[in-house]
């Protein structure tokens, strides 16, 4: 199953308000009829089965084919402290930020989106990645540009900070490395 928002769902996003919270905002987002469940399950966590048939329910997502039944999800023995913090890479970045991008929808925001969609190599991914986070700076209010560029550098692996830093022209003494 591949399921892709309803106009229920484009109109709650587009309010930026209402009853849903940020992690069914960010499964709408993630939801655009391209990722199948197995791919939402890697993004938003185990409970995604759950999370997506509720969403199904509730009318804000439709499938893309039959229906789905929650499939018990075999999960490996932990290899990482519980205590790791959260993932980082650039995939999770791209992600997050193409979900930014298509909030926006006008012809510059889907061409930003397109590129960062397209297979690029390490260092074409980074300057995709501060080219939309500049067009997005640019068009959004000042404080959730903020939040954005938080999230983002959230998500970045800590080995591409110094890089996407000098291709955004700052330096960002709280994330620098030791």
């Amino acid at each position: 199953m591949r399921p892709s928002k309803t106009d229920l769902a484009r109109t709650t996003l587009q309010a930026h308000g209402g009853t849903l919270g940020m992690r069914e905002r960010r499964a709408l987002i993630l939801c655009d009829g391209q990722r199948g469940l197995d791919e939402l399950v890697q993004l938003l966590g185990h409970d995604a089965p759950l999370l997506i048939q509720r969403l199904l329910r509730d009318g804000y997502l439709a499938a893309s084919n039959a229906p789905m039944a929650p499939a018990p999800v075999e999960r490996p023995v932990a290899t990482a402290p519980v205590n790791a913090g959260p993932r980082r890479s650039r995939v999770a970045a791209r992600i997050y930020l193409t979900g930014m991008l298509e909030l926006q929808r006008d012809e510059a925001a889907r061409q930003h989106r397109e590129h960062l969609q397209a297979r690029l190599d390490d260092d074409a991914m980074l300057d995709a990645l501060a080219a939309a986070l500049r067009f997005l700076e640019g068009r959004v209010a000042a404080t959730l540009a903020r939040r954005i560029r938080e999230r983002l550098l959230e998500a970045l692996p800590l080995d591409d900070m110094p890089p996407f830093h000098a291709r955004l022209g700052t330096q960002d003494d709280a994330l620098a490395l030791p």
